[in-house]
């Protein structure tokens, strides 16, 4: 018996799009199937059948898997039309077909997911899954157990928009004070803007990791391919996360 994936499943193991952004694409009816225009994402295929996107044929690709660690001056984007510098700028040609799992802002560094997989884009990046993002935080002055409670509690930082994260205090130097800071959501700029209201402006922000993944000693501009036992670590831990609702 031929084995079955959902078709929009298929789609996103061939890579450029989430699962997500697939069950767009066959709503809008520009995908075929054997020649016949197919607009139900759940629809069932097997290895046999030919999958085409506006008229070309699509098949999966090999799965690549990449950490790399952003430097600063880099935003997180394959083109801009404000010509800033991209990660794309520094990384190999043979990166560009690869999405990031999620963003960093311009001036902030550390741990970035690149994969073809738009199926474990989904699991890291989808606001239900809330996997967990921790970074190394560097902020002005010094902060108090009672404003972490408010980072924990959670903070508005902007109308209708609350964001919360998991702090702990690592260091006093120089007036300054260095945090750990855990995010199960993923707004824009949410560490910046939190810090920014409770009055300590952020100095330097570094992701350290993403899921189970670590960035390590893995220095800054430079990349690693994921191993297997990595990557099927990473998948277990989506998967038990999925399980168990955290």
């Amino acid at each position: 018996m031929q084995q079955k994936t959902r078709l929009n499943k298929y789609i996103a193991s061939c890579g450029e799009i989430s699962r997500r952004d697939a069950d767009g694409l066959i709503k809008s009816g520009v995908v075929k199937v054997n020649d016949k225009i197919v607009d139900t994402p759940g629809m069932s295929i097997t290895g046999q059948d030919v999958v085409k996107i506006r008229g070309n044929i699509i098949k999966p690709e090999k799965k690549e898997y990449v950490i790399f660690n952003k430097p600063p001056g880099y935003i997180t984007s394959r083109d801009d039309e404000k010509k800033r510098k991209t990660i794309y700028d520094i990384l190999p040609e043979k990166f560009k077909k690869l999405n990031p799992a999620g963003r960093l802002d311009k001036d902030s560094t550390g741990l970035l997911i690149l994969t073809n997989d738009g199926e474990l884009i989904q699991k890291l990046t989808h606001p239900k899954k809330q996997v967990p993002k921790v970074y190394r935080v560097v902020v002005e002055g010094k902060i108090k157990e009672q404003e972490l409670i408010k980072l924990s509690r959670g903070i508005e930082i902007e109308r209708g928009k609350v964001a919360y994260a998991e702090s702990i205090i690592l260091d006093y130097s120089n007036s300054q004070t260095t945090l750990a800071m855990t995010l199960f959501q993923g707004y824009n700029r949410q560490i910046r803007r939190m810090l920014d209201k409770i009055g300590h402006p952020v100095v330097s922000l570094k992701r350290v990791a993403h899921a189970c993944i670590e960035l390590g000693g893995l220095d800054r501009g430079k990349f690693k391919y994921m191993n297997k036992k990595e990557v099927q670590d990473l998948n277990n831990y989506l998967n038990k996360s999925l399980i168990s609702g955290n």
